[in-house]
């Protein structure tokens, strides 16, 4: 099935009209015809069965003929991640966080950052195309990159707030050992260099809980990926 998104569509739509780019991919690619059903989401948890009623590869328009809401997931997954010095590595821990299930992603600028500047756009565009592909009608929500310093000392509302690093002479516990099923989890990954010491003690003292992800150094998108992956896994 093909996936269509739009943050123009809400409740009470009846038409929609698709942008030039997409219009033409539906007419030219896919060869949708009049008649034919497609798909939609707004992103926000509403999936949108539309009937084509013209095909036109500039401004192709469906008629919404039904809308279904879909439930959310039964938890709920905040990770705050250093973006990575090779930048592909990032965006395919994007995506793939997307495709397992997320809520929300928090870029973060450590002490042994490499990489401080992103581009939010392409980062938007992944997020929607692997929610797409993977038929989400939830999409994660991308927020604004800051410091680690600025992030660990805002209010955050999650039942379980931790912060994964390989420092052995501060006392980790297994992040599986304290997640619970239907929770909200917290989970900040840091950089290659991994978090700097006064920045893990800044969170212990800030409420997060020290933790392990095994015994394997792993790099940050592979960190965060497995940190994702045991939260979906216990649900």
């Amino acid at each position: 099935m093909q996936l269509f998104y739009s943050s123009n569509l809400n409740s009470s739509s009846t038409l929609y009209q698709f942008d030039k780019e997409e219009s033409r991919h539906i007419s030219k690619v896919l060869r949708k015809q009049i008649g034919d059903t497609l798909q939609l989401t707004d992103g926000v948890g509403n999936f949108y069965k539309a009937t084509i009623n013209s095909n036109d590869p500039k401004r192709t328009v469906v008629t919404i003929e039904e809308i279904v809401e879909i439930q959310p997931l039964p938890y709920f997954l905040h990770m705050a991640v250093a973006p990575t010095k090779l930048n592909d590595r990032f965006e395919w821990f994007l995506e793939k966080a997307t495709e397992i299930g997320i809520h929300k992603i928090t870029p973060i600028i450590c002490d042994h950052s490499e990489r401080k500047i992103i581009k939010p756009e392409r980062y938007e565009k992944i997020i929607h195309s692997a929610a797409k592909q993977s038929l989400k009608a939830h999409f994660p929500i991308l927020e604004p990159i800051r410091t680690f310093k600025e992030f660990i000392t805002e209010n955050h509302s999650e039942t379980l707030k931790c912060i994964a690093h390989c420092e052995d002479d501060i006392l980790r516990a297994p992040l599986s050992s304290l997640l619970e099923a239907k929770k909200s989890q917290l989970v900040m990954i840091g950089p290659e260099g991994d978090f700097s010491i006064p920045e893990i003690h800044l969170a212990l003292e800030n409420g997060f809980k020290s933790v392990s992800l095994g015994t394997s150094r792993l790099r940050t998108e592979t960190a965060a990926i497995v940190a994702c992956h045991s939260v979906s896994f216990i649900q």
